[in-house]
């Protein structure tokens, strides 16, 4: 379980706080428009930003103090940051191999990955080959293959066209079927954090305002903001 209390950060005239929790296999949809904080809040909890005070607690025991490298953390960031030198399976097992996972385990990691995300046999491929859903998917397969203790996606299908976007928001709810860690999946696409959270979480200027299940937020919403942004009558 993820567990943030009251982290802060300031930049100029902007600051965020930010508490939230995420439990076992769950995912929490973390959105709201441009400028709300919503990267800010990946970089402080994956240790590549450091708070001016709070907590960040994964099963138990505070991170808030190491580095981004000592955190187990997988993060798929918008532009999905592949390595072009490497093929699918490169790729996939660099994060065991800079652990010193043996070759024979990281291939069979590779395989097992790609098969959860139905690229099987793509590990001799280069990633100048692939579509767009494809290096999607591998960036996704990366980030589960080091067995992370939390996944993070920044906005991760927003580059891509409407129709390959409704595509690998079905795969990625069928990806998550297969892992039990914690997950935020930060969006500014009201229909993508109702489809893929099992929370919702919405910021503004900074602040978490509702957090609930998508239906609820939709059906009940609690402030007026919530009333707006996800168009409620």
């Amino acid at each position: 379980m993820l567990e943030v209390k009251a982290l802060k950060k300031t930049y100029g005239d902007f600051s965020l706080s930010l508490d939230l929790s995420v439990g076992e296999g769950e995912t929490l949809a973390l959105v709201g428009p441009s400028g709300c904080g919503k990267t800010t809040a990946l970089n402080l909890i994956a240790g590549l930003a450091e708070p001016e005070s709070g907590s960040v607690i994964i099963g138990g025991k505070d991170i808030t103090n190491l580095p981004a490298w000592k955190r187990n953390i997988a993060v798929v960031f918008q532009d999905l940051a592949l390595f072009p030198h490497l093929d699918v399976g490169g790729n996939i097992a660099y994060g065991l191999f800079i652990k010193g996972v043996p070759k024979k385990e990281r291939r069979l990691v590779v395989e097992q990955t790609l098969e959860i995300v139905r690229l099987q046999g793509y590990a001799a491929r280069r990633i100048d080959t692939l579509s767009g859903g494809e290096r999607q998917r591998v960036a996704i397969a990366r980030a589960l293959a080091s067995s992370p203790r939390l996944l993070l996606l920044d906005e991760p299908f927003s580059s891509l066209d409407a129709p390959l976007r409704k595509k690998l928001r079905s795969d990625f709810l069928e990806i998550r079927s297969h892992s039990k860690v914690p997950c935020i999946f930060i969006t500014h696409d009201r229909e993508e954090a109702l489809m893929l959270g099992d929370r919702v979480a919405l910021m503004k200027d900074g602040h978490i305002v509702e957090t609930a299940a998508g239906s609820e937020i939709l059906s009940a919403p609690k402030t007026e903001f919530a009333k707006e942004f996800f168009g409620k009558d």
